[in-house]
C-alpha cells in the first residue's frame, strides 16, 4: 500500500508540475514580438486577446464605446468616462475590465513597425484599432488635471487634459498599481 501511494504521489507530481513547466508566467521582460504573440480566446467568444509577452487579456475589437455597431469620433470619451465604461464593460460574457496604465498599453505598440497603422506588431488580431489616441488609467504625477495617452498611429506617449476626448480599451488582469 505504501509502494502504491508513492507512485500515486509521484504521478500526481509529474502531472502538476509537468504540466506547468511549459507554461510559464509571462514576464515583462520576455519579448514575444512574432506571430505567436497573441491569442484570440475561444473561452471569450473570440471577444478577447490575450498578450502572451505581457499576461494581459485585451478587447479583440476596442471603441464601440456608444453601441451603434462602428468605432467613430462619437466613441471618444473624457478620462473619467473612459474609467466608467471599463469598469461596466462586458466582453465575451466576463466583467473586470479596467483602463490599462500607459505602460500596458504601450506595450502594443511595436517600434519597429512604424505607420503600421496602426503602429501594432505585424499579424495582430486586433480589429478596429483607432488611429487616434487611446487614454490610460495613468494620472499625470506633475498635473492631476492631466492623463497619459497612446497615440497607436505614431507610438507616442504623452498627455492631455482629462476633460478632452479619447478613444478606449480595456483590458484584463495584472494590476499595475502606478496608474491608481
Amino acid at each position: 500500500m505504501k509502494r502504491l501511494y508513492s507512485i500515486l504521489t509521484v504521478i500526481v507530481a509529474l502531472f502538476v508540475f509537468g504540466s506547468s513547466a511549459d507554461a510559464k508566467p509571462p514576464f515583462w521582460d520576455d519579448q514575444v514580438n512574432k506571430p505567436g504573440r497573441f491569442k484570440v480566446l475561444s473561452e471569450f467568444g473570440g471577444a478577447a486577446v490575450f498578450d502572451k509577452e505581457t499576461g494581459l487579456v485585451w478587447e479583440q475589437s476596442p471603441g464601440d464605446t456608444d453601441g451603434d455597431g462602428d468605432v467613430d469620433a462619437n466613441d471618444r470619451k473624457t478620462w473619467v468616462d473612459a474609467g466608467s465604461h471599463c469598469a461596466n464593460e462586458n466582453v465575451g460574457g466576463r466583467k473586470g475590465w479596467r483602463l490599462p496604465s500607459f505602460a500596458e498599453l504601450a506595450s502594443l505598440v511595436d517600434p519597429n513597425n512604424p505607420g503600421g497603422n496602426p503602429d501594432l506588431p505585424p499579424g495582430h488580431p486586433f480589429e478596429n484599432v483607432q488611429l487616434f489616441n487611446y487614454w490610460s488609467a495613468t494620472t499625470d504625477a506633475g498635473n492631476s488635471a492631466n492623463a497619459w495617452i497612446v497615440d497607436l498611429t505614431t507610438g507616442f506617449v504623452g498627455t492631455v487634459f482629462k476633460t478632452n476626448t479619447r478613444f478606449v480599451w480595456c483590458v484584463r488582469g495584472g494590476m499595475n498599481a502606478d496608474a491608481y
